[in-house]
């Protein structure tokens, strides 16, 4: 099979990504074999390739928002058919054990694993996964559409759950990427508002599009005070200025796996009157449950550029100059 590896990580000017060949792997106990319909392309796969995150391991296949059929399934592996399609996210392991896992927050299991990182992900033509940690699809659904929600719309979700929206509040985005553009939809169908700050003349134009309330660069302060805020974009520098934005009471939720430096914050005029500064850790798979359910009730569907499975370096290149809104998907099969 074909798939795309990490090679030496680097700016992605130099190379990092290398097509090769390799055999179709065979997937272990309570696994299943999945072939790829399409991968969305993620940030965190532009980190994984410039080296912002060490790979896990050498030569490491990225990718790890992955529609797909299974093809083959390993000794016990029984939830699936042949034939079903299935999603594939960021989460692809934990223990089971810890008391993380034990009170219903995996996503902080000290020994969790994760598609793309730890093991070979979906910028290739099959890949594995445990079956317990793979997401029912429809047959209807549409591959390209779907791919971005398995990361872009868990994460997104997950972040504006961290951000604590009240019912009709007003929320702010810092960036507009693949999961702003999602959680933006989520928010609005649930009534919200929506203040957009971006740096990129198309994200602004998307944002616009679907409905949001204002829209300006980073550098400028939404014209009302915001109840909840979510740090989307990679700057560090982005958090003192989204604590400023914030009202009384606001919270302030940074949905990266990777931030820049943040810079000193002042305690006036950052955090006093009760604003609140919360991170977000990957995802659970009950978050996962509920975005997919949550995106089919309400219509939340991706913009994507689709790119063919041999651009994947070409993709990540367009991701780092923001030249597309929404968001990139590599389509693999036919």
């Amino acid at each position: 099979m074909r798939c795309w590896v990490v090679g030496r990580p680097g700016p992605i000017a130099s190379g990092p990504l290398r097509l090769v060949e390799r055999s179709v792997p065979e997937p272990g106990p309570a696994e299943v074999l999945v072939e790829v319909e399409a991968c969305g392309v993620c940030r965190t796969d532009l980190h994984l390739a410039e080296g912002d995150l060490a790979p896990r391991h050498p030569e490491v296949v990225p990718g790890h928002q992955v529609v797909g059929r299974v093809s083959r399934r390993g000794p016990g592996a029984d939830r699936f058919r042949v034939g079903d399609r299935v999603g594939i996210a960021w989460l692809r392991g934990t223990c089971g054990r810890c008391r993380w896992c034990r009170s219903g927050r995996e996503n902080l299991c000290p020994d969790s694993a994760y598609t793309g990182w730890d093991a070979d992900g979906g910028f290739a033509e099959h890949t594995v996964v445990p079956e317990a940690f793979a997401y029912r699809l429809p047959e209807s659904a549409d591959a390209v559409a779907t791919a971005p929600l398995l990361c872009a719309g868990i994460i997104g979700y997950r972040s504006l759950v961290r951000a604590q929206l009240p019912p009709g509040g007003r929320l702010g985005l810092y960036g507009f990427g693949s999961s702003a553009h999602l959680t933006a939809q989520v928010a609005l169908a649930q009534g919200a508002e929506v203040f957009v700050m971006t740096r990129g003349e198309e994200a602004r134009r998307l944002a616009r599009g679907l409905g949001a309330a204002w829209v300006g660069t980073a550098e400028e302060r939404p014209p009302e005070p915001l109840d909840s805020a979510i740090v989307f974009a990679p700057a560090g520098s982005l958090v003192p200025v989204a604590l400023e934005a914030l009202g009384r009471g606001g919270t302030l939720a940074l949905a990266g796996i990777h931030l820049s430096e943040v810079p000193p914050l002042d305690h006036a005029r950052h955090l006093f009157l009760e604003r609140d500064l919360r991170t977000v850790t990957s995802n659970t798979r009950r978050d996962g449950e509920e975005l997919l359910a949550l995106a089919g009730r309400l219509g939340v569907r991706a913009h994507t550029t689709t790119y063919a499975f041999e651009d994947a370096d070409r993709a990540l290149a367009d991701l780092e100059a923001g030249r597309f809104g929404g968001s990139a998907v590599l389509r693999t099969g036919s």
